[in-house]
Formats: C-alpha cells, structure tokens, sequence
C-alpha cells in the first residue's frame, strides 16, 4: 500500500489537544500507558494462541530503549500487532478502544475472562506530551501483514505498508526540544527509565527488559585504568506483586522489607493486614500499621490515603476514598481491576465499588486490632499510646455513627488501678448498686483525687474513667451509654450516690433555706444557681456544670475561637461549718457576706482548673481577708 496522509476528525483535534494539555498531570506517565498498551497487546495475542493454532505463542516481553543521540525512546511488544483496520481504527481515531471492543467480544462469546489493562487509544496520545513525532511499526498476527503510523498529533497521520518483520508493535518517540519549563532529555536517563518503570509498571505480568549498564571485572594489571563497562538487557520490573503471593510464599521478613522499602519506614510495621476478596468485586489489600507515628504526621501537608493499582499498575499514590480519616495512620496498597478510573486512570469516579472496598478495608482493620488488644495486651497498649486519639476522634466526628464498631477498641485510664481498662471490663467490675459510669477530667490519678466532687464517690468505693485527652468527653457523649450504663461526669448535679430518703431530706432543706440560697445567687450574677450539693461530704462547695456542655468542653471550645460558656451551678455542702457561717453573716453583714461569696466561688472554679474573670480583684479580696 502506497503512503496515505489522512487527516484528524474536528472532534478527534479537539480530544488529542486535551489529551496532551490537559488530562494528564505529570509528563511521566506517558511510559506507564505505552507499557500498559503494550502488556494489553500480549494478553490478546496469548489469548488468541489458545484458540487458534495458526497464532504462535511465545516468550513475551516488553523492551523499553532509548537512544540519546537520536533523542528517541522506543517500546517494543511481541503481542497481537495491528492490521491496517485495527491501526487506523485504534490509532487514527482517539478514544476508540481496541481494548474495550475486544472485551466486548469476549463477553459476548461467553469466554473466560481476559485481562485487559484498558483503553488503548486514550493512553497512546499520551506519547505525544513529550514527543513531537510517534512512529509506530507493527505486523499482525491474525494477516501476516505490517504497517507503519506516523503522526505529529497536530492536523494528520499517514500509514503505509511496512517490512517490520516481528509480531507485535515498536512504537518510537522523537522527544520534544528542550524548553526552560520542561527538560525532556530526563527521559534519555537509564536510571530515570528504570525508576519509572518500578513506580508505575513494576508488577505488569510480563517481564520488561532495558539495556542496564555493567561494569567489567578488573584484572590484576589493569587496577589502576578506568573502570570498562557494557550493556546487558535485563528484566527490570517485579512482575508478580507481593500482594498476589500466596500468604504460605511469602514470610513475615519479606512483608516487613516490602514495606520498608515501599513506605521509606526503617523500622518493622506494627501489623500486616493481607486482604484478598473474589467475587462479584475483586481485589487485593497490603496494609500496614506503622510502629511509630510518621515525623509529618500531625503536619498539614500529611495527607491520607492508599496508593491505588489497577491490574498492577500504579495510578494513585494517596486514593483518600479508601480510607476514613481516623484511619489516616494506615499505610499501604489496594489492587483492583474493577475501579472505575477516569480517561486518564488518574483519577476515581464516584461508584458503589469504591466505597464497598472502603468499608471492607476499614473492618479488616478494626478487625485486627480488636485480635491484638484479645491476645497482646501490652502490645495494643503502646498502639493506643500512639494512634488511641485517632480512634477517638472516629466516634466524635462521625456523631456516633461508628461507636458500635470503634468503642470497644477505646482503653482509658482508671481511678482505683493505675491501668487501662475498656468500656466492657469497667462494667464487669462495677457493685451491683452502681448505676453509672463514672468519669473524671484529669491529667492523672492524682488531679482527679482532689476533686472535691470524688468525696461520695470514693466512700460509696466506686470507680471512675479518667479522661486525659481533650476529644475524651466529646467522644462519650457520642457514644452516650454502654451495655445500657450511662456515662455520667463527676461533675454533674445528680450522680446517684445516695438513695431517696437523703435526696429527700436535701430537697426539704433546700426548700428551708431558700431565701439564703437566693440572697448567694445575687451575690454571684456569673452563676445560672447556687443549690444544695447532694455528693459533697468533706468539701465546702464545688462548681458544676448545667446542661450538655462542660467545662473542658468549653476549655476545648475556646481554644478553637468558639464564643462558648457553661452555665455555672455552685453546690453547697450544707453539713460544712463554712455553710453555717455564711448564713450567719448574711443577716449581719451584707457587703462581707458578698465578698466570701465570691471568693468562696472563685475557689471552686480553680478547683476544676478555671482562672476568674478578674483575677485581680479576688487576689484584693484574699488580702483584705488576711488583714484582718
């Protein structure tokens, strides 16, 4: 056949532009799609060899070659090959997915599955983000013929016949010149081509062979020469992935270099998760649990995610969609050919499989984790040490919606024991008269022990949960209850210490004393009421809050520039003397019964870590009291 110019379609000018300047976002993935091509053009002619005698199998490869003098980069297959249609069809019409029709055609005759990488088309104009002109030679194996495309990927492209003599398809760049933006000679590099190759194609399934530089022995008289070397093509990429191994292959020190290496870790990862799922959705899951927080990982540049192949194709390096924020210590891989992927495989379209992957990926893990904290204790221990906060921060910012799943994972500190307990071994040793679950703000046993709202619970010989965390209270308010116990504050009105008759008589006296516990509130306008403590015993007063929101909530709150405050209810110890000459001095001296008042308030706030309003004024308030 005679040399044909032919021109692009309007529609294919408009797509190929976009292709070269707009779809992809790194140069580099040009030798990812051209190998990926090259791997889909093997898989027909291996398939076709099975069912037809006349196609000759063979030892598949991918070559990928340069040549710096001729600035080319050439990638050659000895898969299926093209015809004139098939070239035209594939090549001279973006987006026309030999790929995709030859699926198609398998479906429809009911075959076994092909594994077909995608989209040969598309990822071949990739080429031209860095080559001004792409020749492609190739010979069929279905016509014994060869034909030959050129095209600078601007207005046309020419076939013609061909002598190329090898089943299968060369492609050849002739790079771009060199711009002050983009330095395309990177590519002429053996290392730049070897690293690409191992970030993008290292686990395609056929070996893929380059000219590698070796140096030659020395001999005892030549020691002092310079070094002599020669090239050896040899296999650069893995070929079979890790993940795909069966788990009786592959030992513990493997995984552990394999995440070394993969995540730049130079210590053992804490746990290995290895997922594999088959059915209606398949896919592959390495995950990894590093032993030690990351340097950047409370940084804001540290973003979540797990890389993402298709088929053993690298695509993504951080895939957000498949792993929860609280998750985001996770390190590790998901490998599937039934991700929906956009025309330039870089990106995710929204679909049912994404989020069916994510939410197995995240049980596996919550999964091993509630393994290690069954039979590893103290290992689970130091996990929570480092990554607990997340795990909290799961319940909180999710409104509850994961309690179920995450809240028997939570170990807090307890008041009796210096250990950590769950949720589940709190209620196992709680009296059976004990109705809630109690708990403290605290950095320690110690802070805790001084409140002066432990003295009931302490004598009743009750337990309390020790929150040290700023996300603690909001995350049990959150889960609100376990095994049907309320989680009930230390510093909450009524905590249910003491029975009917003694709430009773509290009632009558407040009842009594009334018109002094009126006369208290007016002395203090920052309080929403002065009341009678039903949990005080040996303490004069203690300062609680009203409502949902606490006083570490408020704390938390503020420290985020939220404009936030607690209602504030002073309860007073009526079997304290202190009550008793209060209410003396308030029908004797009005003014110094309102300055004891207030003092006596300002107490009870920085018992529980809050600074006055005017410190100042109640440091003038403390001397004046010693002067006299």
């Amino acid at each position: 056949m005679a040399k044909q110019t032919k021109k692009f379609k309007t529609e294919t000018k408009k797509l190929l532009d976009m292709m070269i300047n707009s779809i992809y976002t790194h140069k580099e993935i040009f030798l990812r799609e051209l190998v990926s091509n090259a791997s889909d053009a093997i898989d027909k002619r291996h398939y076709l060899s099975l069912t037809n005698t006349n196609i000759p199998n063979a030892d598949y490869e991918i070559k990928v070659e340069f040549d710096k003098d001729n600035r080319t980069i050439t990638i050659t297959d000895n898969g299926v090959g093209m015809t004139l249609e098939e070239l035209e069809n594939n090549l001279g019409t973006i987006a026309k997915s030999g790929s995709k029709e030859f699926l198609e055609a398998v479906e429809k005759e009911n075959t076994p599955d092909v594994d077909i990488i995608g989209q040969f088309g598309v990822g071949f104009y990739s080429a031209f983000m860095v080559a001004k002109t792409v020749v492609v030679e190739t010979k069929s194996v279905t016509d014994n013929t060869s034909h030959k495309f050129t095209s600078e990927g601007l207005e046309s492209y020419t076939v013609e016949d061909s002598d190329y003599n090898e089943y299968g398809s060369k492609i050849t760049l002739y790079l771009r010149d060199n711009t002050e933006d983009n330095n395309y000679d990177e590519f002429l590099d053996e290392y730049k081509i070897k690293d690409l190759v191992k970030k993008y194609s290292d686990y395609v399934r056929y070996p893929i062979k380059t000219w590698v530089t070796k140096y030659d022995p020395k001999s005892d008289d030549d020691k002092d020469s310079e070094p002599k070397t020669h090239l050896e093509l040899e296999t650069i990429n893995s070929m079979l992935p890790i993940w795909k191994k069966n788990k009786s292959e592959v030992t513990d020190e493997e995984l552990n270099n394999f995440y070394k290496n993969k995540f730049m870790d130079y210590q053992d990862p804490f746990a290995t998760i290895n997922v594999n799922v088959e059915g209606m959705l398949t896919y592959n899951a390495l995950l990894f649990i590093p032993k030690k927080p990351f340097y950047d990982f409370y940084g804001d540049r540290n973003e979540k995610g797990l890389q993402l192949y298709t088929k053993g194709v690298f695509i993504l390096d951080k895939c957000k969609e498949l792993i929860p924020d609280y998750l985001r210590f996770v390190k590790g891989l998901v490998d599937s050919a039934d991700l929906p992927l956009n025309i330039s495989r870089e990106m995710l379209q929204e679909d049912k499989a994404i989020k069916k992957i994510a939410v197995n990926v995240e049980k596996k893990i919550l999964a091993e984790l509630s393994r290690i904290l069954k039979n590893d204790r103290e290992k689970y221990e130091q996990f929570f040490k480092d990554y607990g906060l997340n795990l909290k921060f799961g319940i909180y910012e999710n409104y509850g919606e994961k309690k179920d799943s995450l809240k028997d994972l939570i170990i807090l500190k307890r008041y009796t024991e210096d250990k950590l307990v769950t949720f589940n071994e709190y209620v196992e040793k709680m009296k059976e008269d004990q109705k809630y679950i109690y708990y403290a703000i605290g950095k320690d046993k110690d802070s805790v022990d001084k409140l002066p709202q432990m003295d009931l619970i302490k004598s009743k010989g009750y337990d309390v949960l020790i929150l040290s965390d700023d996300v603690d209270e909001f995350m049990l308010h959150a889960i609100k209850d376990y095994n049907e116990k309320e989680f009930k504050s230390v510093n909450q009105d009524d905590l249910g210490l003491i029975d009917e008759e003694e709430a009773k008589k509290i009632d009558e006296l407040k009842e009594e004393k009334k018109d002094f516990l009126k006369e208290f509130k007016e002395a203090l306008p920052n309080v929403k009421d002065v009341t009678l403590s039903k949990k005080l015993v040996d303490s004069p007063c203690c300062i609680t809050a009203d409502g949902g929101l606490s006083f570490e909530m408020e704390r938390v709150l503020k420290a985020q520039n939220q404009d936030v405050k607690a209602d504030r209810i002073l309860e007073l110890n009526p079997n304290h003397k202190l009550f008793t000459k209060l209410e003396a001095l308030a029908n004797v001296d009005k003014d110094e019964f309102k300055k004891l008042a207030n003092i006596l308030y300002v107490e009870a706030l920085l018992q529980e870590g809050i600074l006055p309003d005017d410190p100042k004024a109640f440091n003038d308030s403390i001397t004046e009291l010693l002067l006299k």
